[in-house]
């Protein structure tokens, strides 16, 4: 079609920064060579079976196959109230605080759409997950990227030398997350507690990704955000079910939290989507309600296998810090390369795929993240392969 021209909106979105690792792993993979593939961020551990099986139950039963509600079944949005409790003792009214999502990244995307006026400002911190920037670019605000540096433990500094007051002022969401995709960072109450400060100050709503905080290791347990007292009277948090119970492909997560900006995000979601498949919903319940046992063997094994990697990383003399929690390793590259030089060098020469950090923003230059989403012996064997390269 000659005449047909993309909308102008579409030219926003960066080039694609891993097509040419994408051709090259095929390249590599057509000479027979036995991919180790660290990249993506997706469990490979299987859902939980009795997850499974209440999916099952629920698909056989021909009311699940009927319109579900846009901002979630009662019974699911009390069982995120009922898990917030236990998890967090954060208390949460299922009705106005809390609003089903078909997976977090669809929550994010649209919440700019109810937010933001074009010329807005969003803050957001950076390298992150490319969807804050990309939602607030679609809905026609403008981002304003607050990076995170290794000397402030990938924190972002909030005083006026890194976000001026005139962007402060401007500015209607704040973007954060921690347990921190792709630093493996992590925050504390205190540094909620000063979010908290700094966005009342600017009247900024702060918006928290939590999709990470269940996957954590050496007893550690992440904080949430609305733990922080006037928290929740100001900002929103996501979790997901996607990382915690292995669910990736379900698509089922959540917002929590002030419920003036969870209306305005079920506005939009009532005249764009028609809510999550109501059997997925009630598997998800299962999952909140239950004992959380998986969980625990999840994080036991990435713990194994992050220790496996880690200790192999730093017998090479790579410079590397244990995660407490995600399943990502955040890996400086040796001197001598950028992150895309030393991704594609892992490829062409060890077989391993990995993730330049430039990929997530400017300040990730000089990083690669490593997925911990293979079996252990996978990683033995890209250790050993890494050590042929010393």
């Amino acid at each position: 079609m000659g005449f047909f021209q993309p909308a102008d909106r579409l030219k926003l979105i960066p080039p694609y920064l891993f097509k040419e690792i994408d051709e090259k792993k095929e390249e590599v993979r057509a000479k027979g060579v036995d991919i180790i593939d660290l990249g993506v961020g997706d469990p490979d551990l299987p859902t939980p079976r009795f997850i499974v099986e209440r999916m099952i139950e629920a698909v056989q039963d021909p009311s699940t196959h009927r319109y579900p509600l846009y901002s979630g079944m009662n019974d699911f949005r009390e069982a995120v109230a009922r898990w917030y409790k236990r998890r967090f003792e954060v208390d949460l009214d299922p009705e106005t605080e809390v609003l089903t999502l078909i997976g977090c990244k669809e929550g994010i995307a649209h919440l700019p759409l109810a937010v933001n006026n074009p010329e807005d400002v969003n803050l957001m911190t950076t390298p992150a997950y490319p969807v804050y920037r990309m939602g607030t670019l679609f809905a026609g605000a403008n981002p304003f990227l607050v990076p995170l540096l290794r000397e402030n433990g990938f924190l972002p500094d909030l005083g006026t030398g890194t976000i001026p007051p005139i962007e402060a002022r401007d500015a209607k969401l704040f973007f954060f997350n921690y347990p921190n995709n792709p630093t493996a960072a992590v925050a504390d109450l205190e540094f909620f507690r000063k979010m908290v400060d700094f966005c009342r100050e600017y009247e900024i709503v702060p918006v928290h990704d939590a999709s990470y905080t269940e996957l954590a290791y050496d007893g550690y347990r992440p904080p949430s955000f609305l733990q922080v007292p006037g928290a929740k009277d100001i900002g929103i948090e996501f979790h997901s079910l996607s990382k915690t119970y292995n669910m990736t492909g379900w698509r089922l997560g959540m917002v929590v939290g002030n419920r003036e900006v969870i209306q305005a995000l079920g506005k939009i979601k009532s005249n764009i989507d028609s809510g999550a498949f109501n059997a997925i919903q009630l598997a998800g319940i299962a999952a909140l309600d239950s004992d959380q046992s998986s969980v625990a063997e999840n994080c036991r094994i990435y713990q194994e296998r992050r220790d496996i990697l880690v200790q192999g990383l730093r017998k090479l003399g790579y410079e590397v810090e244990p995660p407490k929690a995600t399943f990502y390793v955040w890996l400086s590259v040796p001197r001598g390369f950028t992150s895309m030089q030393f991704t594609a060098h892992l490829l062409e020469k060890a077989g391993i795929v990995t993730v330049p950090g430039v990929g997530f923003g400017d300040p990730g230059e000089g990083y690669v993240r490593l997925a911990l989403t293979v079996p252990k012996e996978r990683l033995e064997e890209a250790v050993h392969r890494l050590g042929k390269l010393a």
